[in-house]
């Protein structure tokens, strides 16, 4: 998707995005060799030609932090085809919601093979250089939960990655409520253990586990691991959805 789209190019709109869209085009390269016969203003052909130089160049960097700045930041889920081998799926557990009155308990970290929690008194810091590592973020209700908690206990943690809470893409194809709810209507079935584990419960058993149970901290991980594993199979489920909803929606 993210080679067939013009937003992110200086002067350009969603008005002759979808224009270019309605033609046929399904890639830079054929708006580049139909250019001449593109129904939008000379000046706007000029614009698009420099923007698909532009992106052509840094794609073939992988320079995500280009995309990052100029993508609007809901649509930052049209790179996902291009950046998911350097994507983290992140998930965090706290004590509350009040970033300063509450505190980070587990951060979860998922790069597509790996995944790696971290937690407080054990080594919640290593974050710090973990997350700087990747080009993509995604989460689930991380652009106001999961980003500001990390960054108001983390301020020394850089963020220019791309970034794509769901959340917000998925409503635009019918899914809404929390991430648990989603599973289900997907189809996502949770281990027997954790399936009815939400977030107050994780707060309980953070709580069962500093007062020496251990094994409230091996649930509470698996709970956190489940989140980031499938915030994988959710969007690799209903990234084709989101591609065919935008130019729909467009048109």
């Amino acid at each position: 998707m993210l080679r067939n789209s013009y937003i992110h190019m200086t002067g350009i709109g969603k008005g002759v995005e979808k224009n270019i869209w309605d033609f046929g085009i399904n890639s830079w390269d054929e708006a580049v060799e139909k250019m001449a016969d593109l129904p939008i203003s000379q000046a706007k052909k000029k614009a698009v030609e420099t923007g698909i130089d532009d992106s052509t160049a840094h794609l073939k960097e992988k320079d995500h932090c280009y995309f990052a700045q100029n993508l609007p930041s809901a649509e930052h889920w049209r790179a996902y085809s291009e950046f998911c081998k350097d994507v983290a799926f992140v998930d965090i557990e706290t004590t509350g919601l009040a970033p300063g009155r509450d505190t980070i308990t587990v951060v979860g970290i998922y790069n597509g093979k790996e995944a790696k929690t971290y937690v407080q008194g054990i080594d919640l810091d290593d974050i710090v250089d973990e997350l700087p590592k990747y080009k993509m973020l995604i989460t689930f209700n991380g652009a106001r939960f999961d980003l500001p908690f990390i960054k108001h206990v983390f301020p020394e943690i850089e963020y220019n990655q791309l970034h794509i809470d769901l959340m917000y893409p998925l409503k635009r194809i019918g899914y809404s409520g929390g991430l648990k709810k989603i599973e289900r209507e997907m189809g996502i079935v949770r281990g027997d253990n954790i399936k009815d584990v939400d977030g107050w419960e994780a707060v309980r058993l953070w709580h069962r586990y500093k007062r020496g149970d251990e094994a409230a901290l091996d649930t509470l991980l698996e709970y956190n691991r489940e989140d980031i594993v499938n915030l994988e199979t959710i969007i690799e489920k209903v990234y084709p959805s989101l591609i065919q909803n935008c130019k729909c929606k467009e048109k």
